[in-house]
C-alpha cells in the first residue's frame, strides 16, 4: 500500500518476518530486507509513515556496512537494484529499489547491543532517580547530554512484544556464552567509536546507538541496520550544550512530539500531523547527506 509516496506494506513471496519497520524475505542462504516507511515509537507502529524513511535507513546502513567491514564483519552483500545481479527469483518492484538490500543469512542473537557515549534518554532518567545507568553506579553531578569518560556498553533483551529489559553482565554472558559475549561487546564498542569519530568530523554527535548481531559459521557478525536515525541518537555538534535536552536529528523528534501531545502511550497511537511528518523526513535526509556527502536515492 503506497499513499502519497509513503510505502507501508510490501507483498513478495516467502516473507519470513514482518518487523516494526522492515519486511524480510527468505532467499535460501540469503535474505532480502525491505525497509518500509513505517515508524514506531514506544513499541507501537504509528498509523502513518514518513516519506523516504525506508530509503534513508537502507542506503545509510549500506554506507556504514561497506565502510566498516574491515572493522567488524557484517551480513551485507548488495543494495538490490532490480538488475540480474540481484539473483532474485522474481522481479523487484520499482518502488522497492533504493530501500532493499540483499544480505547473508545469520542466526540472530537475542540481545540488543546498546552503546552510550552521552548521558541522554532513559540513561538520564535512571541517573536522576538512582544515580545509575543500566544498574551501574556513576559519579554524582553528571549533567544531561554530557559525554561519559568512555562509552558504556549496556545490552538489553530483544523482546518481540513489549519492552526490552536491561541485562547485567552476568545475564549477557549467560545468554550468549563467554566467547560470543566478549566478541559482541568489543565489536559494538569498536563500531561506535569508529562511527562517532567519523560523524563528529561532519558536525554530528552520535550520542548513543544500538547494534544487532547474528552468528554465521559460529562467528558473530553485524546484522539488521547500522547508525541510522532509527537506531541512533544524532545531535548537531555545533548546537551541543550539556545541561539540557538536545534537539534531535533522528526519530527522537517523533518521540518528543508524542510525549508533548498528551498521548498516554496506550494503543492506539495517534496519527502524526503533516508538519511533523514533513520535518521528520527532512531530518532523516539531512543526516544522510551530512554523513555521506550525497543525496539519498529515492
Amino acid at each position: 500500500m503506497t499513499t502519497a509516496s509513503v510505502l507501508l506494506e510490501t507483498e513478495l513471496p516467502n516473507r519470513s518476518h514482518r518487523g516494526k519497520v522492515r519486511d524480510t524475505y527468505d532467499l535460501g542462504d540469503r535474505l532480502l530486507i525491505v525497509a518500509t516507511d513505517r515508524v514506531s515509537a514506544f513499541d507501537m507502529v504509528l498509523p502513518n509513515g514518513i516519506p523516504g524513511k525506508g530509503a534513508v535507513l537502507t542506503q545509510l546502513s549500506a554506507f556504514w556496512f561497506q565502510r566498516t567491514v574491515s572493522v567488524v564483519p557484517n551480513h551485507y552483500l548488495r543494495l538490490a537494484d532490480g538488475s540480474p545481479d540481484d539473483d532474485l527469483p522474481y522481479d523487484l518492484p520499482a518502488d522497492l529499489i533504493g530501500r532493499s538490500m540483499i544480505v547473508r543469512k545469520a542466526q540472530r542473537l537475542p540481545v540488543e547491543c546498546i552503546v552510550r557515549g552521552y548521558m541522554a534518554g532513559s540513561a538520564w532518567a535512571e541517573y536522576q532517580e538512582h544515580g545509575t545507568v543500566c544498574g551501574v553506579r556513576l559519579p554524582a553531578g553528571l549533567r544531561e547530554s554530557e559525554p561519559f569518560p568512555s562509552p558504556l556498553f549496556t545490552p538489553t533483551t530483544k523482546a518481540e512484544v513489549g519492552h526490552d529489559e536491561n541485562m547485567s553482565t552476568e545475564q549477557f554472558v549467560e545468554t550468549l556464552g563467554m566467547g560470543v559475549a566478549n566478541a559482541v561487546r568489543l565489536r559494538s564498542l569498536a563500531l561506535y567509536r569508529y562511527g562517532a569519530e567519523y560523524a563528529r568530523e561532519r558536525g554530528i554527535i552520535i550520542a548513543d546507538t544500538k547494534f544487532e548481531f547474528g552468528l554465521l559459521d559460529d562467528e558473530p557478525i553485524l546484522i539488521d541496520e547500522m547508525l541510522t536515525p532509527d537506531s541512533s541518537r544524532f545531535w548537531d555538534a555545533a548546537q551541543h550544550e550539556p545541561g539540557r535536552h538536545q534537539e534531535a536529528l533522528d526519530k527522537q523528534f517523533v518521540r518528543d512530539w508524542l510525549l508533548q501531545s498528551g498521548w498516554d502511550r496506550e494503543p492506539p497511537p495517534p496519527e502524526l500531523p503533516p508538519d511533523v511528518v514533513e520535518e521528520t523526513s527532512r531530518l532523516y535526509r539531512e543526516v544522510y547527506q551530512r554523513l555521506t556527502g550525497e543525496e539519498v536515492r529515492a
